[in-house]
């Protein structure tokens, strides 16, 4: 009996999981063509500010059983998967491909498993195989960068500043397990991480050289992306994600991320004319292998 129930809500998960990771293998061709006309802030700052106000419509009042404790993980939520994540893979779009970002930044997982065993408790232990992907994944990055540099005449840059936002992203699933656990409201905790967020970046935006030009808010394609990217990629799936969780847990949602470089390859080379070289196109091979290495431990 219980057949009829287990499938619908699996289809779901899997359903809004392949939903997100294509709206987020996009979100990089939007980004790099909002950098011909705005400063990497301020996308950054204005699509977390619509995704807060569109969050607030959606699930108004006050985040429940707000302790100090609570409030540090919000806050440091904010600061690494909303401020300092974005504001590095934003101002590493300026540097290198999209195609190229998309990719390093699938190390990702890999990195959150590294972080986990320090600031988590109870986590599993990390065999051989993992360690063996890692360092397969490495080598596809370097490729990569590699490729960037001397082929494409790229500030390899561009790539560690990736490579740096990957890392950061691993603190922020790290918060992100932890307020799970809370059994809140999901898009309330949510609102509460891009509040927490947008207050980490005013400062940062006085380091930038900024102009308000009106003028460009009235193109069709500034405004288009900045919808996209504040209600679509930032409102809508940060909480699809977090179904998706729920539905199939957290490992096998995870595996959804590397269909992200595919998306984004696929997408950059149809709208902005990226070239995918053999060497960026090996490094890309290595770096996706070195993943599905990683999950082979033990129970798989």
């Amino acid at each position: 009996m219980s057949f009829p129930r287990i499938i619908p809500s699996s289809f779901f998960g899997h359903s809004v999981a392949l939903f997100t990771v294509f709206v987020w293998g996009v979100t990089f061709i939007s980004t790099k063509i909002l950098l011909e006309d705005f400063h990497a802030a301020e996308i950054l700052f204005l699509r977390f500010a619509m995704a807060f106000c569109a969050l607030w419509l959606a699930a108004p009042g006050k985040l429940p059983g707000v302790t100090g404790e609570r409030r540090f993980v919000l806050a440091a939520s904010g600061l690494t998967g909303i401020c300092l994540y974005y504001l590095l893979e934003n101002i590493a779009l300026g540097y290198t491909m999209a195609s190229n970002i998309s990719v390093i930044l699938c190390a990702a997982p890999m990195f959150t498993a590294l972080v986990a065993r320090f600031v988590l408790r109870g986590e599993e232990r990390l065999g051989l195989y993992f360690y063996a992907g890692f360092l397969v994944a490495m080598s596809g990055i370097c490729l990569i960068s590699f490729s960037g540099a001397s082929e494409m005449k790229l500030d390899p840059l561009g790539d560690l500043l990736a490579i740096a936002a990957a890392f950061v992203w691993a603190f922020y699933a790290c918060f992100t397990r932890i307020m799970g656990r809370w059994g809140c409201n999901i898009i309330q905790v949510t609102r509460v991480t891009f509040g927490w967020g947008l207050v980490f970046m005013v400062p940062c935006m006085f380091f930038f050289d900024l102009h308000w030009d009106t003028a460009r808010f009235l193109e069709p394609k500034n405004i288009f992306n900045l919808l996209f990217l504040g209600l679509g990629a930032s409102a809508l799936c940060f909480t699809t994600w977090n179904i998706a969780v729920r539905s199939l847990g957290t490992v096998r949602t995870s595996l959804y991320i590397y269909l992200v470089p595919v998306i984004t390859v696929v997408a950059a080379a149809l709208v902005l004319d990226e070239r995918l070289t053999l060497m960026s196109g090996s490094g890309a091979v290595l770096t996706l292998a070195g993943l599905f290495l990683s999950q082979m431990d033990g129970r798989r």
